[in-house]
Formats: C-alpha cells, structure tokens, sequence
C-alpha cells in the first residue's frame, strides 16, 4: 500500500463475518474512518441487522449507508444484459458478474459524497469478484485508493481471522466456527453457492444446496402457462398485468420456483486462471431467456440475429471479467440496444418440472409471413423455381472444389 494514510474508506458491506471483520481491521490497522454501503439487491435477507452490526463496530450512524437499488439493477443492468441473450460459456446467465458494477458504482457516489479518499470490498485473491470490483472503481474514478484486505492483511488462516474477530467482540455464529458447508451469493437475478460440499465436482450436489427452486421432480405434474409482453426488447408484463422491472423478474421468480426452474451445476473458466465449480439457481432469468429469444425470432432478421448471436460471446465475456464500464462494453450495448426497436409482442410460455417451452409469439412487428412459408399456392412473392439460380451460384464453389480434386486424385 502506499505510503500516505488513508483517512476515509467505504466498504461494499454485508454484514457478515468477513465484511464486519474487515471493518475493525480498517479501522485497526489502518487506523481509517470506515463507511459501510451496504445494497438491498434483492438477496431476501433482511438489511437492518446489518446497519446496527455496523454501528456496534463503531462505525458513525452518518456512516452506515443502505440502499435498496433492487429497480436500477434490473432496469439498468439485468436487462440491457439480457437484450444481448448473454450466457457465459454456453450455460452461466452472470448472476453475480451484473452485481458488481452497481455495487462498485454506488460506492463511488458514496466516496464523492463523503470525502472519502478510498474505497474497499471483501472479495478473495482468488476470485473474479476482486477485478470486477477494481476495473469499475478505475473506471469511475481513476484516483480513488483501493483496499483489498484479503491481499493485504498477515492472516494466515481462517483461524487466525477468527481469532482477531473473538478479540475484537464481533460475533461468531456456529456455523463459521465450524466451517460453513458452502458460500452464498444472492441478489434479485439469480444465487451462487461455492465451495466446501461443493468443491469435488464428480459429486452430485447436495439438495439443501438449492435455494431458489424446488426439485424438478417435486414440481407440479400439470404445466403452467404465462404470456410475458415485450417492449424494445425488454420484459414489461406478465399475463396482461403491467410490472416494474425488479416487480416483474420477483414474479418470473416466484414461477421458476414453483416450477423447479433454472439450475445450474457449472466448472467455470475463472478470469484469474482457475477453474471453480458452483451451483447457480437463475429461475426468472431462464424463463425470460427463452422468451426474449421467442419473441426475438419473429421480429429480428437473419442478419441481424446471427450477428448478435457472434457478438454474445465477447459481450458475456466482457461482463464476466468486470468490463462492464468500458468503451467495447458501450459500443456492443448500442448495436444491440438498435436491433431491439421492434423487438416487442407477446410470448406465451410453457413451464413444466425444471423446463421452459415457448408455445406462442406474436407480434405487430412480426417478419413471419404465412404466406411465404406455406406448402399450399398462392405465395405471391416467391416463385420455386429461382431456387435453381440460388442454389446453383452458392453451389459454384463446391463444383469448382470437387473438380479439382478429381484431377488430383487422378
């Protein structure tokens, strides 16, 4: 760390063992005046816990900051990202990856508010999470300081930190003492379990794992059947009634829940060089990738859509490695932002016992002709027999191959 002491430092704060004892080593070791920001993403638990843990930390009540950011992580984040279909190595829908953005985002708006010449996170040096944080933090503003402690700090051991945590009476639950079975991310979008039960990915993970979702085979045995209205390529109803984004994807949760929806067991390919194995549950997010598409398939032209199906990869891509706040993350979100304009109707959706089906799409901007495609006559905008001169130039390279290789060959 650099010579000149920090004086002020905001902490991306859960509330938790690491985070709270990350706070008294600020403040111990550095000797800093910590800021706590901690963000209602929508993980289902109970936030106040978190500002009085802080305030018996001895952090200032003008200090402890709690933002339910549930809406601008939706609107501005989960969609923009679910525009583009993006999935992280053909299964992964980033989950976590989207939070962090905001997070770091937010921290910095705090920085700016308070004076405050450093911000932190508790993230690992193994982790992916460390460089989504910094990369955002660098980008938003290039000469704030970053305390990584989990880099910094002389613990050698898990024990080790809970032994500073017992000396410095910041409580302990049974199960960090006796080793937690696994770690958990949760926000609004989808939950992450990592490590411990986990860790052996020959092995079938345990169901208490499962957070988000019910077995598919506890699922109900008769199918539900919802419609999910689009607008500009983004999600704006459920069977007819008009939602807010983080109100909409709650209810695609509920029924992605209900319908054992959006498991995933997944070996990752990790930024910093490692390969991870993690249980991910993404119930809403798996319903409205399968309708996005539904509804993408009739209102985006070949070109258009096989275009954006080349760029997904470096987009989920870039989101995975924390470029979120980048000049190529913007370009690609605009050129997908402009294949969206009439991506909008509806699209009727079939959830069954882990499985998403879309069995309907409409649309007043629909590319789908009946006409053109039908078996029967009347297609006045197609004549079959042009297919011989279409097929003959697209074949001409073809002939040309083989007739080289027959005189080759000879």
């Amino acid at each position: 760390m650099a010579d000149k002491p920090i004086k002020k430092v905001v902490l991306a704060y859960s509330g938790g063992l690491d985070s709270s004892t990350i706070v008294k080593w600020l403040q111990v070791e550095l000797g800093a005046e910590v800021v706590t920001f901690t963000a209602d993403l929508g993980q289902g638990e109970e936030l106040e816990p978190a500002r009085q843990k802080a305030l018996t930390l001895g952090v200032k009540p003008e200090n402890v900051f709690i933002e339910d950011v549930r809406e601008e992580f939706v609107r501005d984040y989960v969609f923009p990202m679910f525009r583009a279909n993006t999935v992280y190595e053909g299964q992964y829908l980033l989950g976590t990856s989207i939070a962090r953005p905001l997070i770091a985002k937010k921290q910095i708006e705090i920085a700016r508010k308070v004076g405050a010449d450093a911000v932190s996170h508790g993230s690992t040096g193994k982790g992916n999470d460390q460089v989504r944080y910094e990369f955002a933090y660098n980008a938003l503003e290039p000469d704030i300081r970053v305390v990584a402690p989990w880099r910094e700090w002389d613990f050698k051991s898990r024990e080790a930190l809970l032994e500073f945590a017992e000396q410095h009476q910041i409580p302990i639950t049974k199960d960090k003492r006796g080793e937690a079975p696994f770690s958990v991310d949760a926000n609004l979008l989808h939950s992450s379990s990592e490590g411990k039960v986990l860790e052996d990915p020959a092995i079938e993970p345990p169901e208490f794992v499962h957070m988000r979702t019910i077995a598919p085979e506890d699922a109900p045995d008769k199918p539900t059947v919802i419609t999910i209205d689009f607008e500009h390529g983004d999600p704006v109803a459920i069977d007819g009634q008009n939602l807010s984004p983080a109100a909409l994807l709650t209810r695609l949760n509920e029924l992605g829940h209900d319908n054992g929806i959006g498991r995933l067991d997944l070996v990752e390919n990790r930024f910093v060089g490692m390969k991870s194995r993690g249980v991910y549950e993404t119930p809403g997010g798996t319903i409205l990738l399968a309708a996005h598409r539904g509804i993408e398939s009739i209102t985006l032209d070949r070109g258009s859509m096989h275009l954006k199906d080349e760029l997904m990869p470096r987009y989920a891509e870039l989101i995975y490695n924390g470029f979120w706040f980048t000049p190529e993350r913007e370009m690609l979100q605009a050129a997908i932002d402009h294949s969206q304009a009439m991506v909008a109707g509806q699209v009727r959706v079939k959830l069954y016992k882990g499985n998403v089906t879309v069995i309907g799409r409409s649309s007043p901007y629909s590319l789908y002709d009946q006409e053109l495609v039908t078996f029967e006559e009347g297609a006045v905008a197609y004549d079959h027999r042009d297919a011989t001169g279409f097929i003959k130039l697209n074949a001409l390279r073809l002939r040309v191959k083989a007739g080289r290789d027959k005189r080759v060959k000879r």
